[in-house]
């Protein structure tokens, strides 16, 4: 998956990823995926929330150990 921008929002709790996330979205054009690492295993549910309230595709999201990887499409 070809990704446009990545922001690491390891060792952040809720609700930093999400936030960090928003101001990523912006600085990016619509279509554009942004990749966000974190280790709160609460962003996965937040992230999809996120998704859902805003608009922007969640494209996927994987996890690793103590790391959730998210993918969001900016619509």
């Amino acid at each position: 998956m070809q990704v446009d921008k990545e922001i690491d929002t390891r060792g952040l709790n809720c609700p930093l990823p999400i936030l960090k996330a928003k101001k990523a979205l912006a600085e990016i054009d619509s279509g554009q995926v942004l990749k966000v690492v974190a280790t709160d295993p609460g962003s996965v549910r937040d992230f999809q929330a996120f998704a859902r309230q805003t608009g922007h595709e969640l494209v996927e999201q994987t996890s690793s150990g103590d790391e959730f990887v998210h993918w969001l499409r900016k619509r």
